[in-house]
């Protein structure tokens, strides 16, 4: 390792990506895409053979490839970002005396709103087909052994 810390595009700064958790990712990823492709060639030698299904089963197998591919790349990178934030000097704060804070000044997280919810007013519409069906299912309630044309409505 080198004395003056991670320089980028070396080594040094790759190091937490050689642990045994990141190893087996890497193999399970190589192993995946180079699966994933040997099955796309494939289904493409089926289809040349007169198996018209299997044009869609090859270009699928390409494609969950390249999604192994994004998904292992996309972890690197938040993994090469965490280890810089974590390799980052504490930033300072800088806390201001509360003399200094004018009366008038907003917090920066208030609470949420809470809005009373308030019944609507005027005449209900009874739904009929609604209430005949609610009918129904108390008597399937009370009926539990009942047959659906045993309803007597």
């Amino acid at each position: 390792m080198s004395e003056s810390g991670d320089v980028p595009g070396t080594l040094d700064a790759m190091r937490r990506l050689w642990t045994p958790a990141w190893i087996v990712r890497h193999v399970a990823m190589v192993v995946l895409v180079v699966g994933f492709l040997g099955l796309g060639w494939w289904q493409v030698s089926r289809a040349a053979a007169g198996n018209s299904l299997s044009w869609g089963y090859a270009v699928e197998w390409p494609i969950f490839a390249g999604f192994v591919v994004y998904i292992w790349w996309r972890e690197v990178k938040l993994a090469r970002r965490r280890a810089a934030e974590a390799d980052a000097p504490p930033e300072e704060t800088v806390v201001e005396p509360a003399s200094e804070v004018t009366t008038g000044s907003r917090p920066a997280v208030r609470r949420p709103v809470r809005v009373s919810r308030v019944p609507a007013t005027g005449d209900v519409v009874e739904d009929t087909d609604l209430a005949a069906y609610n009918h129904y299912l108390s008597w399937l309630n009370a009926n539990p052994g009942a047959r659906p044309g045993d309803y007597p409505g």
